[in-house]
């Protein structure tokens, strides 16, 4: 689910973010193990179960920062760390006032819950939550300087993966950015490999929000059954990879009991987080650069077109590639990918010390931006197809980037959607 929304719009109660969270349907009941399995169409399709006997996500812990995580749901027993509240200190990160934060991390991480519950494409992974959303109008909603101070917590702990699911729009002040991107900066530095969700507005506005605009951060859209992107995933040059997030079944938001399907793109950047996992728990001497890089050149990709798209970034992710067949050069471990890309196309930008210009040579593939995947990739799609990341097609798309910056700096602020998603219960 992509949280975005106006800088400074505060509810005054977590009511009022369950009312953006929920709508209708009758309480779901406890599926079984078989429904479940069924309804977690992406794992089979992704290969997860031969997956799991070569890689669990053992060893990598995530960051999550969103909502908070509550540590006893069945899932995520022994799971969670202790963690930190950015907005609420007072709170702790066990708390999660309308379990937003507590349903990526199952997606993540959850261990099935004896076949009743979600479970994770990562199930053995552990979760750092640092709490970056409010639950009081007196603490605020949301604050750039709180995500900012958890970027650098967890930059500085040892989680590897940092999935970040707050996020503001681009008319926040010139300080505020740069506060950002230094924390982004200092945490790719680090050896960490950042996610967070596009958001979901591309039928209500499309916006660009930050962190995602900020290069070196991925961006994940999301696709459906069928590998085709959603219509609600926000597109443009902001977008580096896709997973799916469509018809996600996840633990039912603000207390409600039970299971309900979800869709949105941060369920597709929980599953991302998760693929990186797994590839890093085979690799645990890899630096976040490294993973990113062997997610970008597994990922799945139409044979005609551009690279890369604004709707699907460099493609959908295909952990399988990389777990149980040839994960391909990894290559330098202090060159981010996206940094590189970006400042290839922006010479007169001297690069930091984690992004030198990239030696690598365009790949030659490409693909249209409008143009599905096969439907077996979320997973299985075409064979390991290498695609180096390159200046080629990027300039378009950093020039598109900047344009759209710039409108959206100089227009009218638009309706932001707090949490764009649609839940409906399991009957």
């Amino acid at each position: 689910m992509g949280i975005a929304g106006r800088r400074g719009r505060v509810p005054a109660v977590v009511a009022a973010l369950g009312a953006l969270l929920l709508l209708g349907g009758a309480v779901a009941p406890a599926a079984t193990a078989e429904t479940m399995r069924e309804r977690e169409w992406y794992l089979d399709r992704m290969r997860a179960p031969a997956m799991w006997k070569l890689s669990t996500g053992k060893g990598i812990t995530v960051a999550l920062l969103d909502t908070g995580v509550i540590p006893t749901v069945p899932e995520l027993t022994g799971k969670v760390l202790k963690g930190k509240n950015f907005m609420e200190p007072e709170r702790g990160a066990d708390k999660d006032a309308n379990g937003h934060g507590t349903a990526m991390a199952m997606l993540i991480a959850g261990n099935g819950a004896n076949g009743q519950g979600v479970k994770g494409l990562a199930p053995d992974a552990r979760i750092l939550p640092l709490t970056v959303w409010g639950t009081t109008k007196e603490a605020g909603f949301r604050r750039v300087d709180a995500l900012v101070d958890a970027l650098r917590y967890a930059a500085d702990s040892e989680a590897r993966i940092i999935d970040i699911r707050v996020s503001f729009p681009t008319y926040i002040d010139d300080d505020e950015r740069d506060s950002l991107k230094e924390a982004v900066d200092y945490a790719i530095g680090r050896g960490k490999l950042l996610l967070t969700d596009t958001g979901d507005t591309a039928e209500d506005g499309n916006d660009v929000t930050y962190p995602a605009a900020i290069p070196g951060v991925v961006g994940v859209g999301a696709v459906d059954k069928t590998g085709t992107v959603t219509k609600f995933s926000a597109y443009g040059p902001q977008v580096a990879l896709a997973a799916p997030g469509a018809d996600i079944p996840i633990r039912c938001l603000e207390g409600k009991p039970g299971y309900c399907r979800g869709q949105g793109t941060g369920q597709a950047a929980a599953i991302a987080s998760a693929s990186a996992a797994l590839i890093w728990s085979l690799h645990p001497d890899w630096t976040g650069n490294q993973v990113l890089r062997v997610l970008m050149n597994t990922a799945a990709r139409p044979s005609t077109g551009t690279v890369p798209s604004r709707y699907l970034g460099y493609g959908t992710v295909r952990p399988r590639l990389a777990v149980l067949e040839d994960p391909g050069d990894p290559g330098p471990a202090d060159v981010n990918p996206l940094i590189a890309a970006h400042e290839a196309t922006t010479p007169s930008v001297s690069p930091s010390p984690s992004a030198p210009t990239p030696s690598a040579n365009p790949s030659g593939r490409s693909f249209p931006d409008a143009t599905p995947i096969p439907v077996e990739d979320a997973g299985q799609g075409p064979g390991n197809t290498a695609v180096r990341i390159v200046t080629g097609t990027v300039a378009a798309a950093a020039v598109a980037l900047g344009a759209v910056l710039l409108a959206r700096r100089r227009k009218r602020p638009a309706r932001i959607t707090e949490y764009g998603v649609d839940y409906t219960r399991e009957r």
